[in-house]
């Protein structure tokens, strides 16, 4: 199953992989996953996770369930950009077994299927320095969903009260944000976390 929310590069993706005499393909939006993966049931998922939906309540968490490869990691194969660690963390954090780059050759992604099928990691060796940076992601889980909320365009009160937490909480929360990532300000935090892919 390919999972992508453009739908001109998934109808274009899916036609590519449909080629190939011995894989079937189905392709959905990230908002409609979950639900056809369990119906279908695939053998392989390739997602694409610089979608901001791939982190969202129907994304990669719940999609890696219907994915499983049966020892714990699941059966997906992550499509990232080498530009952006944060969308690969996510990824690596949900124990996905293939990542491969956007710019890598049709015949690369059909390889990397192909293994992903098999149970076995595959890893585009273009992402190699992206898993580097990916691993110094200065923020903690819950600063990241704060930032997120943040992102939305949330005020204090409102990601206080969704996160039930105190608004000095939030504010502690955003003054670590801001001083982890360099930033001058909130907004200057949002951009960097944005441009390296972390929300």
């Amino acid at each position: 199953m390919l999972v992508h929310d453009t739908h001109l590069l998934r109808a274009a993706l899916a036609a590519l992989i449909a080629r190939e005499p011995d894989l079937e393909v189905s392709a959905s939006s990230w908002i409609h996953s979950v639900a056809k993966s369990r119906m279908l049931l695939p053998h392989v998922c390739v997602v694409d996770m610089d979608s901001p939906e791939a982190g969202g309540p129907y994304g990669l968490r719940e999609l890696s369930a219907w994915c499983d490869a049966g020892d714990g990691t699941s059966a997906l194969l992550a499509l990232a950009t080498a530009e952006r660690p944060g969308p690969l963390r996510r990824a690596y954090e949900e124990r996905v077994l293939g990542y491969m780059s956007k710019n890598a050759s049709p015949g690369r992604l059909i390889e990397g299927i192909r293994h992903v099928a098999k149970g076995e990691r595959y890893i585009d060796e273009s992402l190699g320095y992206s898993f580097l940076q990916a691993s110094d992601i200065p923020l903690t889980r819950r600063e990241l969903t704060v930032l997120s909320l943040a992102a939305e365009g949330a005020s204090i009160g409102e990601i206080a009260r969704s996160l039930h937490l105190s608004n000095g909480t939030v504010r502690n929360y955003m003054a670590a944000i801001t001083r982890k990532t360099g930033a001058r300000n909130r907004v200057d935090a949002i951009r960097i976390s944005r441009v390296a892919g972390w929300v």
